[in-house]
């Protein structure tokens, strides 16, 4: 038994400090405030602290620390976009995500598995090889295999699938991976509590003060706060926020729900994702299979899940893999996907000043999380859009310069 382990057991006293502290009550005013205690939100207050010096920060937060949609993903992480401004981001993400533990001094569990993103038609292997082609032209490791690679990488999969959609190929991305989602929030919370960030759980925002087009201050269920920069980072309750701004998007909000199997002895190495078949799957630590499919089809501001959803992606489940039929589900849930027609965020500057936006993240926010911390920290510090951002304004749907990630974001998560 682990002499630490040990200690824990025997102390009179919890040996730890806590993880985060509880402030008794709101400032009067704040350099900066932050909507919404997930990944991206305190991924920006960490990183505003810790490298812009920004610590007079208060994280806001109606729930409790990533009871969002941080804590309601299925944890996978990859760089094999479309587009060339998303695969710099998400590049530039995959790099951050595997320094995190040794940041944190806290195992994240980060797992590289490699991710098989499956092509059971002439049209989606046209898509896997120009994906493949822009991936390589950026550095990023992708190539394009046929079924016997993929059955010699995992031979459980029926590569016919029952004869009913076989794989012709995939998209084979080998920095994809996995990690555990409630560590990113402790840590990245952990660290900017440590630098002197508050955060502030059970506090709703009530209403959000704008005077001759700037942001002054926060109206919320503990108080009023001062302000002159607010950054918006709360997923599905985005379009409530900007109501209150006077600003608007065409943000949509859809269900998005995951399962989990039991625990398992481990046999999936690999992430694999099906578009056709609406089934992503990888192992977790724990043995457990972390299951998910498309959106619901259907906008609703809510979090249940549906029988109907875990009927239908156990049939596409045991299409790849027929032996699982014994296998239970034991836990199912969903969360507000913020979509957004070109399915690609929402971010930066916004046209009431001092007011930031990160949003429209869809299906795709969790492997995002430190690189949107890292550039909406330097967007609120510096009051201009970071570099990686450029393209993922607001302000590019009245312009009508979309980003087009639809190919490479759909369902593969």
């Amino acid at each position: 038994m682990p002499l630490r382990l040990l200690k824990f057991g025997l102390a009179k006293k919890y040996p730890e400090p806590r993880m985060f502290r509880q402030p008794d009550r709101l400032k009067p005013s704040y350099d900066a405030v932050i909507i919404g205690a997930g990944g991206h939100g305190l991924a920006a207050a960490y990183y505003l602290a810790r490298d812009h010096g920004i610590t007079n920060v208060a994280v806001l937060e109606k729930g409790y620390l990533g009871g969002g949609n941080t804590g309601r993903n299925t944890t996978i992480i990859r760089s094999n976009y479309l587009t060339p401004s998303g695969v710099k981001f998400y590049d530039e993400s995959v790099r951050l995500w595997q320094d995190l533990s040794q940041d944190f001094d806290l195992n994240i569990f980060y797992s590289t598995r490699g991710h098989f993103t499956l092509a059971h038609t002439d049209s989606s292997l046209r898509t896997m090889r120009w994906r493949a082609e822009v991936n390589k032209h950026l550095g990023v490791n992708s190539e394009l295999v046929d079924p016997d690679q993929i059955h010699a990488a995992c031979p459980q999969m029926d590569i016919d699938c029952g004869g009913h959609t076989p794989i012709l190929g995939a998209l084979y991305h080998a920095p994809g991976s996995i990690a555990r989602h409630d560590a990113v929030a402790w840590g990245y919370g952990r660290g900017a509590d440590q630098r002197g960030v508050e955060i502030h759980q059970q506090t709703e925002v009530l209403g959000i003060k704008v005077k001759s087009g700037q942001v002054t201050g926060v109206a919320t269920s503990q108080g009023e706060i001062e302000t002159t920069k607010l950054l918006c980072a709360v997923a599905g309750s985005t379009p409530k926020l900007l109501e209150m701004v006077g600003l608007r998007s065409p943000l949509v909000i859809h269900p998005l729900q995951a399962m989990v199997s039991e625990p398992m002895k481990p046999w999936l190495d690999q992430i694999i994702v099906s578009g056709s078949l609406h089934v992503y799957v990888s192992q977790s630590a724990r043995g457990e299979l972390v299951m998910g499919a498309s959106l619901d089809p259907y906008e609703l501001h809510s979090t249940r899940s549906t029988l109907d959803f875990t009927e239908g992606l156990a049939a596409h489940m045991l299409d790849l893999f027929p032996f699982l039929s014994h296998v239970k589900i034991v836990r199912q849930w969903a969360g507000m996907a913020d979509m957004t027609p070109d399915f690609a965020p929402m971010m930066g500057k916004t046209a009431i000043e001092g007011f930031y936006l990160d949003s429209g993240w869809g299906t795709w926010g969790f492997k995002a999380t430190p690189v949107c911390g890292k550039t909406m920290a330097a967007t609120v510090a510096g009051d201009r859009n970071h570099e990686l951002i450029q393209e993922f304004s607001l302000d590019r749907f009245s312009s009508y310069q979309l980003v087009g990630e639809k190919g490479a974001a759909s369902v593969g998560h």
